[in-house]
């Protein structure tokens, strides 16, 4: 009802709005010729309460290519957004986006009109003004069922939604048949495939979708792989009137039904993966076709229905196995109480005067403390820090919190392992005197860095010599200098007790020689409190340009790179490590396998994503066994334990 209600006044204000007299209001024509326009006030900031609308008209026959260059409005979309339309009124049916935020270079919002007319709105109020936005538009070609689709005969190849990457036009149907030689099969693998629509139920997709075999696929997919039955393959792709998306790339090619995967292991969905991912525990399938009929190695944990997952992925509270066989046998984690007759609790029932567990152990001593505030007084509640909630009474829990968001704007799946420009803002680079990128570090504060003590503490003195040393902040390609600030160092304090056998206490920090500006691209990640709690299971990320391949050859990656992985139960940790874990270490395994944090990544972070909205540095690279080796966990310094030292040393 608010999005109604706000549709019906923006029309009102539009209606009375005086035209001529408005500098918020353009009629404009596309040509040829790319032409440009922009909100007022921009670069600088848009004025408060406005309402500004930008016809733009083409001639008959042609459509309208729209781009935005920059885009940067509050992040709130009930208060400031911009809203483009397939008319020339601010028609809700005929709406193709809404947007809000700040979107960067790599992901710049582009959208093409149905016909010769589109309609560009900007609506703010009267709180936060942001710069604004400039655009690009000029004529194209008018999409229609004959301009997309067609017949595809080679044996492979790429097909695309009409004007990929940009949002695909409204009101459009294509259909593309690939046919392949007699005797053979078509495989299609969707690389990218977005179509998401407000309120479109994904199950029935009424609106914008793709149909392929008789079923139709909407939403936001990150992988989708279809084979044919026989030597053809239709698929249509549909668009209505109102709300448009990126839509999707796809590859296709034909195989031998007799040998599908030559070479290769071939999956029950179609796909081909290499032999040696068949019965390692992870689902590269995507149908655990390649999990099934296996013989665990010793690394692995038998699962009572006969797959067989990683050891380390035992105790995690996930349900790994489908069964929950590997979760029988398990103690409670960091965050629970365990009662007397064994189950397990959240740790923030305890001490809530209400009986949890059946006993009342959680009632029966009732002195807990999970949060100090400033003023010594307490707080039970789990990750009380910065969760925008002032549970202290002084409000220190939510003091020092302009940390771990990432000013720009981001696609939720964004493919491959390459990290995008302004995902990571708190990763910076370390170059050592002239041999480049050496070891990685994260940003706390605009004077210190957290990094681990084994790039400093080695036989070689220069390395623990501030003048050895160049960082870069805010760098996605080492290759390009552009946004990225480079500061010297002034300071490196190792831990006292770092023990370079046994990588205990592998923590350092750095003091640059001046200031960094915060930007875009350049942020802190936000420091954990001592009782901060990262639970086994907890899905986080690791980043940093190490190695590409294990044993260096592969030289260090130009690309920052990113892996997910997962933490891992600190008892099971011990085990598989072979006891070489201590109390300042935490390990954590990969969830999808291929790419880990490799030697050159030492020193980076290892950063989880709260609830609150914010991203929380839990780990710093350590060591590990090898690179990219899926049932070998990773090591990382774990920051909650050192994070008084942390303050003592930086006051951060």
């Amino acid at each position: 009802h608010h999005k109604q209600d706000r549709r019906a006044r923006m029309h009102e204000d539009f209606n009375y709005l005086d035209k001529k007299e408005s500098e918020c209001f353009s009629r404009l024509e596309a040509t040829d010729v790319v032409q440009a326009f922009h909100s007022p006030g921009f670069p600088v900031k848009y004025p408060a309460k406005s309402r500004c609308q930008w016809q733009i008209r083409a001639p008959e026959n042609h459509a309208i290519s729209l781009r935005f260059t920059q885009f940067h409005v509050e992040d709130d979309c009930s208060n400031d957004f911009v809203s483009i339309y397939d008319s020339l009124s601010p028609d809700s049916s005929q709406a193709i986006t809404e947007k809000c935020g700040q979107r960067p270079p790599s992901n710049p919002l582009q959208v093409v009109s149905s016909s010769n007319i589109l309609l560009v709105n900007l609506i703010t109020d009267s709180s936060t003004q942001r710069p604004g936005f400039r655009a690009e538009y000029s004529l194209i070609p008018i999409s229609t069922p004959k301009s997309c689709g067609g017949l595809l005969t080679n044996v492979q190849g790429e097909f695309s939604s009409p004007h990929h990457p940009s949002f695909y036009p409204p009101a459009l149907d294509c259909k593309w048949t690939i046919q392949v030689a007699a005797g053979q099969k078509v495989r299609v693998k969707f690389n990218m495939f977005r179509m998401k629509e407000p309120g479109v139920d994904v199950r029935e997709c009424h609106k914008d979708y793709v149909e392929v075999m008789g079923r139709k696929y909407c939403g936001e997919l990150s992988s989708l792989s279809l084979t044919s039955p026989t030597n053809t393959m239709d698929i249509s792709f549909h668009s209505d009137e109102s709300y448009t998306d990126k839509g999707f790339i796809a590859t296709y090619n034909a195989f031998n039904p007799k040998d599908p995967c030559p070479g290769l292991f071939a999956c029950a969905v179609g796909i081909c993966i290499a032999k040696d991912l068949k019965c390692d525990g992870w689902n590269d399938c995507g149908d655990m076709s390649d999990e099934m009929d296996c013989k665990c190695e010793k690394e692995q944990f038998a699962c009572d229905n006969g797959m067989c997952k990683p050891n380390y992925w035992v105790c995690d509270r996930v349900n790994d196995c489908g069964d929950d066989s590997d979760e029988k046998q398990c103690s409670c984690g960091d965050n629970e109480w365990r009662c007397g007759d064994g189950t397990c609790v959240p740790q923030d029932v305890v001490c809530d005067t209400r009986k949890d567990c059946e006993d009342g152990s959680d009632e029966a001593s009732c002195k807990v403390c999970t949060f100090t505030c400033k003023d010594k007084s307490c707080v039970n509640k789990v990750n009380a820090e910065c969760d925008r909630v002032a549970d202290c009474s002084d409000e220190s829990d939510e003091t020092n919190c302009d940390c771990g968001i990432r000013p720009y704007k981001l696609n939720r799946i964004v493919g491959g392992q390459n990290a995008e420009l302004g995902e990571w803002p708190w990763q910076v680079s370390l170059h050592f005197k002239t041999r480049g990128h050496t070891c990685g570090a994260s940003i706390i504060s605009d004077r210190w860095l957290l990094s681990a003590a084994h790039c400093f503490k080695t036989i070689s003195p220069e390395n623990h010599m501030a003048s050895s040393w160049q960082t870069y902040s805010g760098m996605q390609d080492q290759t390009k200098q552009a946004g990225v600030e480079r500061r010297g160092l002034k300071t490196i304090v190792s831990h006292p007790d770092y023990n370079p056998m046994s990588y205990d206490y592998d923590i350092a920090l750095l003091e640059l020689s001046e200031p960094l500006t915060f930007s875009n691209t350049i942020h802190p990640v936000c420091l954990p409190a001592p009782s901060h709690v990262f639970p086994a299971g907890l899905p986080c990320w690791v980043t940093g340009w190490g190695t590409l391949r294990e044993g260096g050859n592969g030289g260090a990656g130009t690309l920052l790179q990113k892996a997910e992985v997962k933490i891992i139960n600190d008892t099971v940790c011990n085990v598989v490590t072979e006891g070489q874990v201590t109390s300042r270490m935490l390990c954590s395994g990969f969830l999808s396998g291929g790419v880990d944090a490799c030697q050159g990544d030492s020193g980076g972070p290892l950063v989880c994503f709260e609830e609150s909205g914010k991203w929380f540095q839990s780990g710093i690279v350590s060591w590990g066994e090898g690179c990219a080796r899926r049932n070998k966990p990773g090591v990382y310094t774990r920051v909650t334990k050192l994070r008084d030292w942390i303050r003592t040393t930086t006051g951060v």
